[in-house]
């Protein structure tokens, strides 16, 4: 029986499984729904995805750099307490490792990649969850490729931020120090030609209202605008940014006297961009005792 993405997307429903898990899972049934209720339940497999609606927003990022390849990856974990346990750390590394040697296209390629021993990713982070018992999510990840004269540089900071950079001339500690000043300043992008369009106009509208509160000539106004929009420029790009090892120079100047550019930086902190859940304890207690 053909396994048709209507099938796939069914058992999901009815069982919360992963989407490798399902298709797995029906193959082997021959598309048999409820032997493969059956065959997951049996597994644990059902059981421990009932825990993929929980928010997983702590976690770690690896890390990795193999001549001219470098990866990063996020896994999230529903805690912190969890996000440094071994075998959540274990499992973390056989993903980047995944990325690094596989180059998958995107997560759910990656879901399919082997992990350790036979498992593919997915099917080691079903075992992780059902071991631990928080829902544990791979993210997202990003790999750098590095052509001739360009070199690749990587900073961690602890295991919450990572930074990959590659540059177009300089040299190693040059790379590295670009991607130490990235996890600490967070620019937006390299520069200013780079800034998303609505952004620009979004700061220019704002820069306008308060401009124009002053009372001041139409001109002056204007030259006040622009005057702000070259502020936030700075701010928010690379190049315009001061460098954190030495404020007195720009990062723009940096490079040009190490005859250098940047041509391409990633930035991953855990859990940004993840709205996390506030836990109402009282209601939670009220909801327990049935009031």
């Amino acid at each position: 029986m053909a396994i048709t993405a209507a099938l796939v997307k069914e058992l999901r429903e009815r069982t919360g499984a992963g989407m490798m898990e399902c298709k797995k899972i029906l193959t082997e049934t021959n598309g048999d729904i409820d032997l493969a209720i059956e065959e997951l339940r049996k597994r644990g497999a059902a059981q421990a995805d009932k825990k993929a609606g929980r928010i997983a927003a702590e976690g770690t990022i690896v890390t990795l750099v193999d001549g001219d390849t470098a990866a990063t990856v996020e896994v999230n974990s529903e805690t912190d307490f969890v996000a440094k346990d071994e075998n959540f750390v274990a499992f973390a590394n056989q993903v980047a490792a995944a990325v690094l040697a596989n180059k998958p296209a995107d997560v759910e390629a990656l879901a399919a990649c082997e992990a350790t021993q036979g498992q593919s990713v997915e099917e080691a982070r079903q075992a992780l969850i059902a071991k631990i018992g928080e829902n544990i999510t791979v993210r997202r990840f990003e790999i750098i490729n590095a052509a001739d004269g360009e070199i690749l540089g990587a900073y961690q900071h602890g295991n919450k931020i990572a930074v990959l950079t590659k540059l177009n001339g300089g040299n190693a500690e040059l790379a590295k120090d670009i991607a130490m000043h990235v996890a600490a300043s967070n620019p937006v992008c390299v520069s200013a030609d780079d800034v998303p369009a609505e952004l620009l106009q979004k700061e220019r509208e704002i820069f306008a209202a308060q401009a124009a509160e002053s009372g001041k000539p139409p001109e002056i106004m204007e030259k006040m605008v622009e005057g702000r929009i070259g502020k936030y420029l700075k701010e928010v790009t690379l190049l315009g940014q001061a460098f954190v090892k030495d404020p007195d120079q720009s990062v723009e100047k940096l490079l040009n006297s190490n005859s250098a550019g940047v041509t391409q930086f990633v930035r991953y902190e855990v859990g940004e961009g993840i709205e996390k859940k506030a836990d109402d304890f009282v209601s939670e207690v009220m909801a327990q005792a049935g009031q």
